[in-house]
């Protein structure tokens, strides 16, 4: 969740500071212009306190407007990866507490973290900036009680055991590596627009490699015997849900 997590949590930083125009992010090169008026002082503060490690390059005076992002368009693509990762937030969990897998679980439990950070997205499409931060700390929150609820849920099945069934497992990762593979065609024409279009895509494409980590489990379960590799791949989640919701919180 880095690149995305930490786009949406530099937007709601800067979300109540007063005169900025525009926010252009490089995320390959981990950089951000900033079309502002005023003084650079409190927008290098807010983002010094985010403990990124943030140093500015340069502060040049322009004349030129700020880029403009095609936001109905945005719009409707973000809400279409909203809706597709909270079906599959459904599917999974419900899947994953008949089959006894953690994995699934924590999979479906961090799409419906994504379709959090969607709807991050969508506030920064509409420009609500005033609401960008009590929003941010409300999903952080909802990350860290799903993240402790995977934790408690892997524990549980340590100390009580649990018989996950691998077949199921395979077949509901499938389908939501098909999900995510939907969601990347759909953002395949904004990744090289705003920000939050760029860090949806790498947020999405991440998310597959997660699917493949379940899907993987369900081989290793079914071929082991065991069902410790279901618990770690819940455990790995559930952590990055967590260390997602602890950036998040942090923001002031």
């Amino acid at each position: 969740m880095d690149c995305p997590a930490e786009e949406q949590q530099v937007r709601a930083q800067l979300a109540g500071e007063a005169g900025i125009a525009h926010l252009a992010f490089d995320l390959p090169a981990r950089r951000l212009s900033v079309y502002h008026d005023g003084s650079v002082a409190p927008i290098q503060a807010r983002l010094e306190a985010l403990g990124f490690g943030c140093q500015p390059l340069d502060s040049t005076p322009t004349a030129e407007p700020p880029p403009r992002d095609d936001a109905p368009a945005e719009r409707r693509v973000l809400w279409q990866l909203m809706a597709i990762n909270a079906a599959m937030f459904v599917v999974e969990v419900v899947a994953g507490w008949w089959a006894q897998s953690t994995g699934l679980l924590a999979d479906g439990l961090d799409m419906l973290a994504d379709a959090a950070v969607y709807a991050l997205a969508l506030l920064a499409v509409g420009g609500a900036a005033g609401r960008r931060l009590r929003t941010a700390h409300l999903s952080g929150w909802l990350q860290a009680a799903l993240g402790a609820g995977i934790a408690f849920e892997v524990g549980r099945r340590i100390v009580f055991g649990a018989a996950p069934h691998p077949p199921v497992m395979l077949a509901i990762a499938a389908l939501a590596l098909v999900a995510n593979v939907a969601c990347v065609v759909l953002l395949a024409r904004h990744r090289n627009g705003g920000a939050h279009m760029q860090a949806s895509w790498i947020f999405t494409a991440n998310d597959a490699l997660a699917n493949l980590g379940v899907i993987v489990a369900g081989v290793l379960v079914a071929w082991l015997n065991t069902p410790w590799p279901d618990w770690v791949m819940g455990a790995a989640i559930g952590a990055l849900i967590l260390s997602g919701a602890w950036r998040i919180l942090r923001l002031r």
